[in-house]
């Protein structure tokens, strides 16, 4: 068994503690704003997604060498993540909300599974800019009120 495919069960702990901690970060700023999801909804997405990466390298440690595509989780993944951002949006009388509670659960989906192949760096960072863009720029009003 490769050694890049064998996660022992304290790293996976850590990996999914880091990824609940870093996207529930991100739904405590949604909740505060009073948005339909919030830190249980952000910090379990992460975490699933994170979940499901580990399973995935973990498929690839099962089989043969090149026999499983360890890719194909992460796509069907990010696919079941639009059904729950799509469920965030509404449109009513011309308006449309929920586009930023979307698109922020589609990047703690990507912190998620970031953080399931081990790359803290990439998402912490993606984490760190993610609350200043929902925190900062909703400040200097760039973006449409609806949605804040």
């Amino acid at each position: 068994m490769p050694e890049l495919f064998h996660i022992g069960d304290l790293e996976i702990l850590a990996r999914l503690v880091m990824a609940a901690i870093l996207c529930g970060m991100v739904g405590i700023e949604r909740e505060y704003r009073h948005r339909p999801a919030g830190v249980r909804t952000y910090a379990l997405v992460g975490m699933g997604t994170a979940l499901f990466t580990i399973a995935s390298i973990s498929f690839g440690s099962m089989a043969a060498e090149g026999t499983v595509d360890v890719s194909r989780v992460a796509s069907y993944v990010l696919a079941g993540i639009g059904f729950i951002g799509a469920g965030t949006i509404i449109q009513s009388r011309g308006i449309v909300k929920g586009l930023t509670t979307a698109a922020s659960i589609w990047i703690v989906a990507a912190i998620g599974m970031v953080i399931g192949m081990g790359l803290y760096g990439p998402a912490i960072i993606a984490a760190v800019l993610t609350m200043i863009i929902l925190v900062v720029l909703r400040g200097l009003h760039i973006e449409e009120e609806d949605d804040n």
